[in-house]
């Protein structure tokens, strides 16, 4: 079995000038947001959630192809890394769409809110790939600090710890007696490193050295593949 390795659920990228301010506060809205709207139904609110997580990575990967097709320079491995994120995050809302159910409203918010967050964020990374790649560090810690509530919900015994979905445990190659809990820890884990490598990336574009980065997981190389 694969465990979550550990990780620092303490750090903060602390704002320094006019767009982290920006990015911590559009990221704070969001939260604002997503607390009013699913309160404690963690299960729900990462279904939604995980819909938008992917954005960013696939229009980072697009954009910066582009870039480096036009100016005819390498990519420095950006690309593969922000297409990874991209799928890792399919990856959990493809687990916990087996826990639990989005209703039919839940997946009309997912149409109207996807493609809004898209478009923004595909003109933001346009504008300032820097404010960009800090807008989604400043998510994860929030994404982070999400999962930490849900795992003490399932602690304290106010949200059941099912068996952990088949697409989890090969995923992450998890036991076969894994739970809930055991999926929460290695997503959280994965966030962790999304946090990380996308401050780094802003410090990158900024012109300063990056931090430490959280380790990864492991994931199956066939990602959503036929279990067995």
């Amino acid at each position: 079995m694969n465990y979550a390795p550990e990780i620092d659920l303490s750090i903060h990228h602390p704002p320094h000038g006019g767009s982290d301010r920006f990015a911590l506060a559009a990221t704070r809205l969001l939260r604002f947001i997503a607390d009013t709207f699913f309160a404690k139904r963690y299960g729900h609110r990462a279904i939604v959630l995980e819909t938008v997580a992917a954005v960013p990575g696939m229009v980072g990967a697009t954009l910066t192809h582009l870039r480096c097709l036009r100016q005819m320079k390498p990519d420095r491995g950006w690309i593969r890394i922000l297409m990874e994120e991209a799928e890792n995050e399919r990856m959990h809302l493809m687990t916990f769409l087996e826990v639990c159910k989005p209703t039919l409203f839940e997946r009309l918010v997912v149409l109207v809110v996807q493609w809004l967050f898209y478009l923004g964020f595909f003109a933001l990374y346009l504008l300032s790939p820097k404010t960009a790649h800090r807008l989604v560090g400043y998510f994860e810690e929030e994404a982070v600090i999400s999962y930490s509530h849900y795992l003490a919900e399932i602690d304290a015994g106010r949200s059941a710890n099912v068996p952990a979905p088949a697409i989890a445990r090969r995923y992450w190659g998890l036991s076969d007696n894994a739970t809930l809990r055991d999926v929460i820890l290695v997503v959280r884990a994965d966030e962790a490193h999304h946090r990380d490598v996308n401050h780094g990336f802003a410090a990158d574009l900024g012109g300063k050295p990056p931090n430490a980065i959280a380790p990864y997981p492991w994931h199956a190389p066939e990602l959503d593949g036929p279990a067995g």
